[in-house]
């Protein structure tokens, strides 16, 4: 199972900063998440299924650019979310 840092203004999902998810791609991670936590995903993920322009996603210590990205289970995967305004 895969250890996940969530960001504060996703809290009210997860109840906390930390929680965990399986899968074997960002994609598969992600659906888990929203199993375990309903609604969380439509933060992440748009309506054409690509990542939001204000989140990222980090495993193993790079970026994770693509859902189909393999994740290896031992990785945290790390959900940054940008601030905007001005």
């Amino acid at each position: 199972r895969m250890k996940i840092l969530i960001p504060s203004a996703l809290h009210s999902y997860t109840g906390g900063a930390r929680t965990e998810a399986d899968g074997a791609t960002l994609a598969e991670v992600l659906a888990d998440l929203e199993r375990r936590h309903p609604g969380i995903r439509f933060r992440m993920i748009d309506e054409q299924g690509r990542i939001r322009r204000h989140i990222r996603f980090f495993a193993g210590g790079s970026q994770v650019f693509e859902l189909t990205q393999a994740l290896a289970p031992a990785d945290e995967l790390i959900i940054v979310q940008a601030l905007s305004g001005g």
